[in-house]
């Protein structure tokens, strides 16, 4: 898989963190870990502003990410000598180590597009997972606006000035199992645009994937807080995942 641009290019993966930053969500994936230490897997982990955190509370820490200049950034950050960074895609990562919880954060799920890409992420969390572990993700709800709700702009200050970003959609056609848009950032020198296509699952899809992973479902969560899913009401699907056979 070859990440956006806004991910693989230095100059938009140095500006990632300006722009992104809620921590609703990260509070809630760092409540999931036990008391330290936990082993913890975190695929497509970005800048790796979750690793640190978990690594800082005494957890041992695995990033794993596609994108050489998010990595790039992850490695600048205190302590990430204390946290193994590899450089994959989810669908390929192998290691000989078993984790107490997975994760795959920021809607990173919905980057794969194709049913092969999707079973091979499942079964890669089968094969990492340790026999009470935990694999967590979320994924948005296909039947919403989402044209209106992406609708977004906004400025940050980058060591090169100035830099306004807009979000403008693409391509709906093929909603609402996927949708295209395209991030446009405003150096003062340049404008660097970034295209994406992410892919909407229904939770029906979700767990008959997982359950060909040998994975089945323990919580669904439509909020960040923990609220259980409402399908008339919740914006998120947050999945949690143990292996099936484990009684």
């Amino acid at each position: 898989m070859t990440p956006d641009r806004q991910f693989s290019e230095q100059r938009l993966a140095d500006l990632y963190d300006l722009g992104n930053a809620g921590s609703e969500d990260r509070d809630f994936y760092l409540r999931l870990a036990g008391p330290p230490p936990q082993s913890v897997l975190d695929l497509g982990c970005g800048t790796g502003l979750l690793c640190h955190a978990f690594a800082a509370r005494g957890h041992s820490v695995t990033g794993v990410d596609p994108a050489e200049a998010m990595l790039s950034v992850a490695r600048r950050g205190a302590g990430s000598d204390q946290i193994e960074w590899v450089q994959s895609d989810a669908e390929a990562f192998s290691s000989d180590k078993r984790f107490d919880l997975i994760i795959m954060t920021g809607h990173a799920f919905q980057v794969l597009l194709t049913d092969a890409q999707i079973r091979a992420t499942f079964q890669t969390f089968a094969r990492h997972l340790k026999p009470d572990g935990r694999v967590v993700f979320e994924s948005r709800i296909p039947n919403l606006d989402w044209d209106a709700i992406w609708a977004r702009d906004y400025t940050v200050q980058s060591a090169d000035g100035p830099v306004r970003a807009v979000r403008r959609m693409t391509d709906v056609s093929r909603a609402p199992h996927f949708l295209s848009f395209a991030w446009d950032y405003h150096f003062t020198d340049e404008i660097i645009t970034s295209d994406s296509t992410l892919r909407f699952l229904t939770l029906e899809q979700v767990q008959a994937f997982a359950a060909d992973a040998g994975l089945s479902l323990i919580k669904l969560s439509g909020e960040w807080d923990g609220s259980d899913f409402e399908r008339d009401t919740s914006r998120e699907m947050i999945f949690q995942f143990k292996l099936a056979d484990v009684r």
